[in-house]
């Protein structure tokens, strides 16, 4: 069977992307590795290739074939956060007190699942690990944003990568969900998969017209999310602590917010500077955590700086582009 990858830079960039915004970027996979344990770090990341960067191809194909906007995309990430963590790494079902659940394990637990954990991160892979590298990928190259970029070999590749280390990951694992669990969150997928194919291209198309935000107000209203996520961490730790339903519907309310900011105030005019600042608000949160919360993990310092100089490149990027930019060595003219 035929295998082309076109064009080859994109995939590339989505394929690395993917995984390292919410592996490398949190220190959940210290970049460290790569140093003292090189071979160890290899293998890893392209396990995590292997399942963020295939898993985030496959979408991003999924949603051009069939001319989808980004509703498609959330929804397909939604499916693709409860493969990772329920039916890949298991996490769902997580002991109380185990990295990475810790006190999500039994705040929010029920009849075996930890379900504040299981909101929480099916949102943030959708969000993270498969919409935020698909929209930096777009802004990077936008003359292929609405091409196909796999031929079926490459999608049958891609689909047989990432399925099998789906499996491998789970026999490593080696504790799961019971049958009656699998079933419910197979249902769940299947019905995010239909919804993804039914949802209206434009439900979540911005308005005509200019924006009506400022950048930094915009940038903002893109790390409210995360900015929720720690919300629910710092809860979980409270004594006499908020009922855990009360505190996943105040995550719920406060993201739909943050996405309703973006619906009615961002326009269709210049709406590439939008997802830039948008997208600056989203990777600038991981920042001040990386800064505040992660600074001892080896290496972190490092990734956060390298993402800084990639948005800076990229903004001067989108400048060059939009014609609001002045070229380098150009003087400003005066007032005529």
């Amino acid at each position: 069977m035929r295998i082309l990858l076109r064009p080859r830079l994109p995939v590339l960039a989505l394929l690395l992307l993917a995984p390292t915004i919410p592996e490398l970027l949190t220190g959940s996979t210290p970049v460290s590795e790569l140093v003292y344990a090189p071979l160890q770090f290899a293998i890893g990341f392209a396990g995590i290739v292997g399942l963020y960067g295939t898993g985030a191809l496959l979408i991003r194909e999924f949603a051009v074939y069939f001319r989808k906007g980004w509703a498609t995309i959330l929804l397909l990430g939604a499916a693709y956060g409860i493969a990772e963590e329920g039916f890949a790494v298991h996490t769902f079902f997580e002991p109380a007190g185990r990295s990475p659940v810790g006190l999500l394990g039994a705040y929010g637990h029920a009849f075996g699942v930890n379900w504040l954990w299981a909101l929480g991160l099916t949102a943030f892979h959708a969000v993270y690990s498969i919409a935020l590298p698909i929209l930096l990928t777009q802004l990077w190259f936008p003359e292929v944003k609405n091409e196909r970029w796999l031929d079926p070999g490459a999608i049958a590749l891609a689909a047989g990568v990432y399925g099998f280390v789906v499996a491998l990951f789970s026999v490593v694992v080696g504790y799961g969900p019971s049958p009656a669990l699998i079933a419910l969150f197979l249902g769940v997928e299947a019905l995010l998969i239909y919804l993804a194919y039914r949802v209206p291209a434009d439900l979540l198309r911005v308005r005509p017209g200019p924006r009506r935000i400022g950048p930094y107000l915009l940038a903002v209203d893109g790390a409210v999310f995360f900015a929720s996520w720690v919300f629910v961490l710092a809860l979980s730790g409270i004594s006499g602590r908020v009922p855990a339903p009360v505190t996943g519907l105040l995550m719920v309310l406060l993201s739909l917010g943050a996405l309703g900011v973006v619906l009615t105030r961002v326009g269709a005019d210049d709406l590439d500077r939008s997802k830039f600042y948008f997208a600056c608000g989203m990777l600038g949160i991981l920042f001040v955590w990386d800064v505040v919360i992660e600074f001892s993990v080896p290496g972190i310092l490092v990734v956060s700086a390298l993402f800084v100089y990639l948005l800076y490149r990229l903004h001067r990027r989108i400048l060059a582009r939009t014609g609001t930019g002045i070229p380098p060595g150009a003087v400003r003219p005066g007032p005529a």
